[in-house]
């Protein structure tokens, strides 16, 4: 049908439209994300409880399955691809022993789980498992993990993360980015610095190369890392959101097995009894699912960290533009003193947003805030419904704009276009 229409049309519009149908080609052998991924390490097994683990991480308002300890032979990841069609999740699946053009398609398939933390030496093949899979099953993801930024040297493949990061994506050639960081949050040994420098690497690669970025994060005890409260996993997840991550991964779901992991305290356990973090997650998740379709329009402009009371900023991450330029349009031009990390975005209509996070994982915070515009003019995006809703004073017998921040906690707020 399309080469009739071709032979109708005059020689001009024919070389429009094939253009055109070959850059729509090229578009779909790339793999797109469509939703907020709230997913996670170690998959439920593949037994006669199957169905019901998988209504429970609907329950619990995940959003992505990532395959490959319980769902592993070609059969059960059919049967794991069923359930999440039926319960509406999305999945990356293990490739099982299947040859590219063997591998399962479906509606709930965003794509395979290749590897996870390469060092640089992988990153050839790798390529070629990438090319690959686009050629044989375009639109859906190469998922590969990398490292974090205390990885050592002989692990990397490179003197540095950023060197290590830099050539995994010019020579790997993701469609998302995508790395693990389990950060301590012990009075003796805190490293949140840490996290969010990887964090801003992370996004500045993303932005460089137009691919959204996630990243694992601490659910468990294992090894030598602590078991998070509530507000410790909290924390987690609104920094990477302020860093303009667009899928934020739990480890682990389902608690493995080994000398690393005793303790048995992931959200399921290997008896599969809920833990005190399948609650946890399910509360978080709830708000963080209804603000995906509004962090899915946003484009990271600047992380900051307030380093006064009044137009004081501590620039983090890589913006575009300098300090300054972003500095002189904060959406937030006055905090009152605490502790806070502020991610600044730009709406795709053209509108200006703002994360606004309590950077303590110990106390509330109720800061007295100023925007840009007058506050009747600001919405905030409901974590109940997803909709965008006015500004409420949470304390309004005092002076000014109070916005209540539970601890690790942050709002998104949206700005009318400048």
């Amino acid at each position: 049908m399309k080469k009739r229409i071709f032979q109708l049309v005059i020689p001009g519009v024919i070389v429009l439209l094939a253009s055109h149908g070959i850059n729509s080609f090229a578009q779909q052998r790339k793999f797109i994300q469509d939703r907020f991924a709230i997913g996670f390490w170690v998959d439920p097994p593949a037994n006669e409880n199957m169905d019901n683990y998988y209504a429970d991480i609907a329950a619990a308002n995940f959003t992505l399955v990532i395959g490959g300890f319980g769902a592993k032979t070609p059969d059960t990841v059919l049967k794991q691809i069923g359930l999440c069609e039926k319960y509406g999740l999305k999945a990356l699946v293990a490739r099982a022993g299947l040859e590219p053009e063997q591998l399962p398609e479906s509606p709930a398939v965003w794509g395979y789980m290749i590897r996870d933390e390469p060092s640089a030496g992988d990153f050839p093949a790798l390529r070629e498992t990438v090319d690959e899979l686009r050629k044989v099953r375009p639109g859906r993801l190469s998922y590969i993990n990398i490292f974090p930024n205390y990885a050592n040297e002989q692990q990397l493949g490179t003197s540095t993360y950023d060197e290590h990061v830099r050539r995994f994506m010019e020579e790997v050639g993701v469609d998302v980015l995508s790395m693990d960081h389990y950060p301590s949050m012990k009075p003796e040994k805190d490293t949140r610095a840490s996290y969010l420098s990887n964090l801003g690497v992370m996004r500045k690669y993303s932005l460089k190369h137009d691919v959204p970025f996630w990243n694992f994060f601490n659910t468990m005890p294992f090894g030598s890392h602590f078991d998070p409260t509530e507000a410790q996993i909290r924390w987690q997840i609104y920094t990477s959101i302020a860093y303009g991550a667009r899928g934020v991964m739990y480890f682990c779901y389902y608690t493995p097995g080994g000398a690393e992991f005793p303790k048995g305290g992931a959200i399921i356990t290997r008896e599969g009894r809920k833990t005190r973090h399948y609650e946890q997650a399910q509360r978080i998740n709830h708000g963080i699912k209804n603000l995906g379709p509004t962090l899915m329009k946003l484009t990271s402009l600047g992380v900051f960290r307030p380093a006064g009371t009044r137009n004081g900023w501590q620039i983090y991450g890589e913006p575009e533009g300098d300090q300054g330029e972003i500095t002189g349009s904060m959406p937030i031009t006055s905090l009152t003193k605490g502790d806070y990390l502020i991610g600044v975005f730009r709406h795709a209509d053209g509108r200006q947003a703002v994360l606004l996070n309590n950077y303590s994982y110990a106390y509330t915070a109720w800061p007295t805030v100023e925007f840009s515009v007058p506050a009747g003019h600001v919405r905030e995006v409901c974590k109940d419904t997803g909709k965008e809703i006015p500004v409420v004073d949470d304390s309004p017998d005092m002076e000014g704009l109070q916005i209540s921040l539970d601890s690790g906690e942050g709002r998104l707020f949206l700005l009318p276009e400048k």
